[in-house]
């Protein structure tokens, strides 16, 4: 089989957009402004020489998929939005004493989920 990814029913389809739409509670247009701060680009991993980490870039991939009809998301948007629910529960679970102005905080924000909604 040549395809990387996995064909999925209109149930499981459904059930990642659920989980998406828990995860992310930030609007398209709030990302894309937060993705503009510096605290946003200040944080997250960068691998090798890119100077972006994972967590903007997935900002960026996130508003995408926000902006686009449930129709229309392809396999890999759906792989991405189950990578943002990984993500966002395993990130939340590390809840520090102080979430305000934290780089915890500003990681979350980065992947679609303000912590403090």
């Amino acid at each position: 089989m040549a395809a990387a990814t996995e064909t999925l029913d209109d149930k499981e389809k459904k059930q990642i957009r659920d989980d998406f739409d828990d995860a992310v509670n930030m609007s398209a247009s709030q990302i894309q402004k937060w993705l503009k701060t510096d605290e946003s680009k200040a944080v997250g991993q960068k691998k090798g020489d890119d100077s972006e980490s994972v967590g903007h870039k997935s900002g960026e991939r996130i508003i995408e998929i926000l902006n686009t009809k449930a129709g229309d998301l392809s396999d890999d948007d759906y792989a991405h939005m189950r990578k943002v629910v990984s993500y966002v529960k395993r990130h939340s679970a590390q809840r520090p004493k102080e979430v305000e102005d934290s780089n915890w905080e500003y990681s979350l924000k980065n992947w679609g989920h303000d912590p403090t909604k």
